[in-house]
């Protein structure tokens, strides 16, 4: 008999306990959220559905307007900042004693009534060209600025008008995450609350322009000596160039700037036409550049000071991030290695020797005659002081620290020096060479006698001739780094043709007289420097340590050339006085085989190594004027009168050891004669 089949359909499991509900009528319950994907099989269960997806987006999108909106509405506009508030930079001697205050805001307010047109156009087509139709902010040009500042990169540029008057006007000029948050914020509030023409006429008085001026009135005068009204479109663009960075902008410092500075002019010029703010026809008016007046000094920086807080701020600035605009801000107390007394015995020593020996009434020569000097201490390479000119107020460009000048024979012991170097390196070179071969060790100690190169004669006479060939033979290349390495700055070399061997080069004084202290230092050279700390707030700033002594020739190297050099300051200063003061003292200069425009006394002893340059130079000029016949026909094209100074210096700043008649009179010694401790560094 069969028995009857079961269907499957009627089974039913037994309900839980505690619910009623029949089996049948159970449904499954649903997950909040769906993934992995219920009925779905393999790879198709892992895709999410489009549900989930723009939740994922939509609740972060919306949780982040929801913050920004709350935001922007407790963000509030703060006070504008007081100028009046702002702090002083203030430089101080050696000695701690307070040197000069910098840092009074040059400001005068303007209304936008009082600024041509022109120079809006020129400001906005160099900055912003969509001012009036954008929403006050740059959203790509903060993300950038974010992220440059995490990663440390460059954190300036991307700004809209909008966002560089709030940062000028309510927050600080840290380039912070926190600050260019802050910024994002007002500059929205403050464009929808404040008209355009009120954000371009605060923008035009708040920002920095260089020279001390904030504010496009104050800098109209700063550099066209005119009111913001009287300004044409060519100046007006020269202005909105200098909104980039006055630092890399204002032609007045330096060839480079002025290359910049011209370029820049020139595209916001073209940039107005492309934008409809100037016609072609009046862009043809302008093809000249609208050379500015040269800097003005304060007065409380006249005299030497100027120059002093000028080589002050480009050690800084070539140290540090910080710039002209956060010097001119105020707050820093910089402390420098000049030296008071110094730095009045050289500026009387100068003047003094130009009493005595000019005349400009009597003879046109001795006219437009410029003087710079500066003294170095060797042990370090702290500089002590420097004459940079008659009067920083009303002669702007800095003597001592200027790259213009040819260095003629004071150049030679670079020449001399490379010389030995490749000689001792071609002679270690064949003693490889031979120890190779041989199969036997040949010993050479950096003290083994130097190979065969004496330039000692040329170099006392000043004969050309020897160096040309020397440079020559060796490779310029050789010679011009060996010079770099000593100190001098590679910007400063000039071209490498075979008149480089005997001083075509244009070092400053500065580095002149630090590149000698190689000589007395046994080949080791240190970079000149002017600052020994910076505090701001009372927290130091980093990066103003004392530079570290480098290897720039071989010791033996240094001691030969020196030893030279000690005969070239025999005779350089020949006088009984100055012999009993001096030597052993290395010196370098110029001399009647000279044909270059300028004349040279380096002069360098254990205490100091100080280099004096004059010249001649006219403002609208651009070469030098020649020195023939500066101070009268025995003069020695001028070349007679960087000693004097030098040996009045010294006379003020050195005291002078008791010495016999005798010694007075003895010939300089054939080997140097270094002071201790210096010429035996190994």
């Amino acid at each position: 008999m069969r028995l009857p089949r079961i269907r499957r359909a009627n089974r039913t499991e037994p309900p839980p306990d505690g619910d009623d509900t029949p089996a049948g009528h159970r449904k499954r319950r649903r997950r909040l959220v769906d993934f992995p994907r219920s009925g779905r099989r393999g790879w198709r269960r892992w895709v999410p559905s489009w549900k989930l997806v723009s939740c994922l987006f939509l609740l972060p999108a919306g949780a982040l307007t929801g913050l920004f909106v709350a935001v922007y509405l407790n963000v509030e506009i703060p006070d504008e900042h007081d100028s009046a508030r702002r702090q002083a930079t203030v430089y101080y001697w050696a000695d701690g004693s307070r040197m000069v205050s910098v840092g009074d805001v040059n400001r005068q307010d303007i209304t936008l009534a009082q600024v041509p047109e022109s120079v809006r156009n020129a400001v906005i087509a160099a900055e912003n060209a969509d001012f009036y139709s954008d929403s006050g902010v740059s959203v790509t040009g903060i993300a950038r600025a974010a992220v440059n500042i995490v990663t440390g990169g460059e954190t300036q540029g991307g700004s809209t008008i909008t966002q560089q008057y709030v940062k000028n006007t309510y927050l600080s000029q840290d380039q912070t995450l926190t600050r260019k948050v802050k910024e994002l914020f007002l500059s929205l509030k403050v464009s929808n609350r404040k008209p355009k023409s009120e954000i371009l006429q605060g923008y035009l008085n708040t920002s920095w322009f260089g020279r001390d001026s904030y504010g496009v009135q104050a800098a109209s005068y700063a550099y066209y000596g005119v009111p913001a009204k009287d300004l044409n479109p060519g100046q007006a663009a020269l202005l909105a160039t200098l909104l980039k960075g006055t630092d890399s902008f204002d032609p007045a410092l330096s060839r480079a700037n002025h290359e910049r500075a011209v370029d820049r002019w020139s595209w916001i010029l073209d940039r107005q036409v492309e934008t409809g703010s100037m016609s072609a026809a009046e862009r043809a008016k302008y093809t000249s550049f609208p050379e500015p007046k040269p800097p003005v000094k304060p007065t409380s920086q006249a005299g030497q000071i100027g120059y002093l807080v000028d080589i002050t701020n480009k050690y800084i600035k070539s140290r540090s991030g910080i710039t002209d605009k956060d010097l001119a801000s105020g707050g820093y107390r910089v402390h420098t290695t000049f030296e008071k007394d110094k730095v009045r015995a050289l500026a009387e020593a100068v003047e003094k020797v130009r009493a005595d020996r000019l005349d400009p009434k009597k003879r046109a020569a001795d006219r437009h005659v410029q003087v710079g000097a500066a003294s170095v201490r060797p042990k370090d390479g702290a500089i002590v002081a420097v004459y940079g000119g008659s009067d920083a107020i009303e002669h702007f460009s800095n003597n001592a620290d200027t790259s213009g000048v040819p260095a003629g024979s004071a150049f030679k012991p670079f020449v001399y020096a490379a010389a030995l170097e490749d000689s001792l390196a071609r002679k270690r070179q064949a003693a490889r060479a031979a120890d190779r071969e041989k199969r036997r060790p040949v010993p050479m100690e950096t003290s083994a006698p130097m190979p065969s190169m004496d330039l000692t004669l040329p170099l006392v006479d000043s004969d050309n001739t020897p160096f040309v060939q020397t440079g020559k033979a060796i490779g310029l290349k050789k010679v011009k780094e060996l010079a770099v390495a000593s100190g001098l700055r590679e910007e400063s070399m000039a071209k490498l043709e075979p008149t480089f061997s005997i001083g075509t080069s244009t070092p400053s004084a500065v580095r002149l007289a630090s590149a000698y202290t190689t000589f007395l230092n046994g080949g080791r050279a240190t970079e000149p420097y002017s600052v020994t700390r910076i505090e701001r707030n009372g927290v130091a700033v980093d990066g103003f340590d004392k530079p570290e002594a480098r290897r720039a020739m071989e010791q033996h190297v240094a001691a030969t050339v020196g030893s030279a050099l000690q005969q070239v300051g025999w005779n350089a200063l020949g006088s009984p006085k100055d012999r009993k003061i001096y030597l052993p003292v290395l010196a370098g200069k110029t001399g009647p085989n000279d044909r270059m425009k300028s004349a040279w006394f380096i002069g360098a002893t254990q205490e100091l190594s100080t280099s004096v340059t004059m010249f001649r130079t006219k403002p609208d000029v651009p070469n030098l004027l020649p020195m023939q016949g500066v101070g009268g026909p025995d003069s020695e094209r001028g070349s007679a009168f960087p000693p004097l100074i030098w040996s009045e210096y010294h006379h003020a700043v050195v005291p002078p050891p008791s010495l016999s008649e005798s010694a007075l009179s003895k010939s300089p010694p054939s080997e140097p004669t270094f002071p201790q401790g210096l010429g035996t560094v190994s």
